[in-house]
């Protein structure tokens, strides 16, 4: 895991590019859905999500998207934060109960879940996290520019691989988030490892207001953060494959 001293030295160069509050309670187990849909129906589910009651209005739903870029297109991806596995299965439970929902109906062609956890390193840099259903700054309106950008990482097999990646992370991450000409749009949501799924993937979960612009104008500004560069040079040899997808929030989605 992470050193003491590198904990505290990154938690205290996070200090200059995040806000400190209360102590942020990271979630317990976060849910990434991605539904394959037939191609050409994802305006069908849209509709069809947006009229289903419990899978809207769910106070654990998060994000709900569909990628633009970057992979398989017609895509329904979902976050949801539970609290346990008992949550969960009660959810589910109540969904398939639901008369309003038809958000899993002809639409799906394959489903895909997998379970989430948020290291500590989400509290350390006073991320936002997924745990706190409030939307983040600037993400409660509809009808804007904005995008997320889920950057996922498969490393090797082996126990030690995610800590080390999480260090290595760590270690880089206050140089990225300060560094000049940065879009003030763009903010790193959380930080996620597998619990249950594909073992040893990463994900950053990152929204930019002002869409592709942000993102583009952000990812320049971390070329030029040296201790970034350097971290992702020895994260490269722990990885098996990265892979980047821009999605669109739905007009319906908690989070915009």
């Amino acid at each position: 895991g992470m050193s003491a001293s590198l904990r505290r030295g990154a938690a205290r160069s996070a200090r200059v590019v995040v806000r400190r509050g209360s102590p942020r309670r990271m979630s317990s187990m976060v849910e990434l859905r991605e539904d394959r849909l037939h191609p050409g129906a994802a305006s069908e589910w849209a509709a069809a999500f947006q009229s289903s009651a419990l899978a809207v209005r769910s106070s654990q739903l998060r994000t709900a998207t569909l990628p633009e870029v970057g992979g398989v297109l017609d895509v329904a991806t979902t976050t949801y934060s539970w609290s346990g596995h008992e949550e969960r299965s009660a959810y589910y439970a109540a969904l398939a109960a639901d008369p309003l929902d038809h958000s899993g109906g002809r639409w799906v062609a394959e489903r895909k879940s997998c379970l989430y956890v948020e290291p500590p390193l989400v509290a350390d840099f006073g991320l936002h996290g997924l745990a706190n259903a409030a939307p983040p700054e600037g993400a409660s309106g509809g009808g804007g520019d904005a995008i997320y950008e889920l950057r996922r990482y498969q490393l090797q097999l082996g126990y030690k691989t995610v800590p080390r990646f999480l260090e290595l992370y760590a270690g880089g991450l206050p140089s990225k988030l300060a560094a000049p000409g940065t879009d003030p749009s763009s903010s790193l949501v959380t930080v996620l490892n597998t619990e249950v799924g594909s073992l040893n993937e990463v994900i950053e979960l990152w929204r930019h207001g002002r869409g592709t612009v942000a993102m583009d104008q952000s990812r320049q500004a971390a070329r030029g953060a040296a201790p970034w560069r350097e971290a992702i040079g020895s994260i490269a040899a722990l990885a098996v494959s990265f892979t980047t997808s821009i999605h669109r929030p739905l007009p319906s989605a908690p989070w915009q």
